[in-house]
């Protein structure tokens, strides 16, 4: 895949520059770049799913922090770090379900504080969030690559594939994660197909994971979600590989609402259940997925999606974005550093403390 989802755009490569990303509420109809320039305006971006996908916003994260500290070299020390918690605490507002958002946003906030005990100043301070937002991109890049031939492993040729959401290019800051071990299977040469369901009710599926398919040659369909059962019933899928916004200390996997549905039919039709995530999805403060905060959107993507009323007006509305599949549905889980087979808390905790993978210098 060649889609560049976002990416820091600067004369000299650092500073003074901005975050230039897909606007992905445009796909499949219009490709369109937004620039990014403010602060408030990642938290918009990040809001409205302009920029979407657990990894990605990660980086978005990273870059609205540099948004906020370029610029504030001549604060004092201590009146800069005020900032920078400060401008991490109003990106930390755009979403609450995806962890990599706060993740990358402490990541960011420790780094200036390791920088800030050396005694560096605010120049240093301010030179180091850049190389840090720089390094959570590059390594979700090698991370999606690494999981996608780990992933390559567990598909065999002539495999059809059924995916929910976009947990592809799109979704990250490289190959994707869901869709990363198609992109390498098809690298490979194995003859895959993938099944793309809508997902509804803002058509992740058939708006962005069809397009980003299509664009790389792999051979795609989309469905509706209420034809999944059928479609498994038939006897047309082998494999259900998905991406993932939380997944909590016990293996319960948060993703976009439908998931967990998906998982109770790939369970009855002996289909096994994927799920595809870099460690930095793994919240192990969180134990169950009981737990996670679920984001709730608002009614009109249900009733007005793309500008067409589709309800009586005055129609109650619930909108979760997310569900918990519970980590009894998951036949395994894919991380850069390795496979958590029948996941337990035992084996999240192993996983999570296998040592970081060696991203190459660029």
């Amino acid at each position: 895949m060649n889609v560049n989802t976002l990416e820091w755009v600067a004369a000299d490569g650092a500073t003074p520059g901005f975050c230039r990303l897909i606007e992905q509420t445009k796909l499949p109809l219009e490709f369109e770049l937004l620039d990014v320039k403010t602060v408030p305006a990642m938290v918009d971006a990040i809001w409205r799913l302009a920029v979407r996908g657990a990894p990605a916003i990660g980086v978005a994260a990273g870059y609205g922090m540099l948004l906020g500290v370029q610029g504030q070299e001549a604060r004092e020390r201590e009146d800069l770090m005020g900032f920078l918690r400060e401008t991490a605490a109003t990106l930390a507002k755009a979403r609450p379900t995806a962890v990599n958002l706060f993740w990358a946003l402490d990541r960011m906030v420790r780094r200036a504080q390791a920088d800030f005990d050396g005694g560096r100043d605010s120049s240093a301070i301010v030179a180091g969030q850049f190389d840090e937002a720089f390094a959570i991109h590059s390594e979700d890049a090698a991370q999606c690559r690494r999981m996608g031939e780990i992933g390559a492993e567990l598909i065999h040729d002539g495999a059809t594939l059924l995916t929910h959401c976009n947990a592809g290019a799109l979704a990250t800051g490289g190959m994707g994660t869901a869709l990363a071990p198609m992109y390498v299977a098809h690298e490979q040469g194995k003859r895959i197909a993938v099944f793309a369901d809508e997902t509804r009710p803002l058509l992740q599926g058939s708006r962005l994971t069809a397009w980003e398919l299509m664009q790389a040659g792999i051979d795609v369909t989309v469905i509706s979600d209420n034809m999944t059962a059928a479609v498994m019933q038939a006897g047309k899928i082998d494999a259900v590989i998905v991406g993932s916004d939380r997944i909590a200390r016990n293996g319960d996997v948060c993703n976009k609402i439908g998931t967990y549905g998906v998982a109770v039919l790939a369970k009855f039709h002996k289909v096994p259940f994927y799920v595809v995530a870099p460690r930095s999805t793994i919240d192990v403060q969180v134990k169950t997925g009981a737990d996670i905060p679920i984001e709730e959107r608002p009614d009109y993507e249900i009733t007005e999606g793309y500008g067409k009323r589709t309800a009586p007006e005055g129609a109650k509305v619930f909108a979760p974005a997310f569900d918990v599949t519970p980590a009894a549905l998951v036949t395994a889980i894919i991380t850069e550093a390795g496979i958590v087979n029948a996941p337990s808390e035992q084996g999240i905790l192993d996983i999570m403390a296998q040592p970081p993978l060696e991203v190459p210098a660029t």
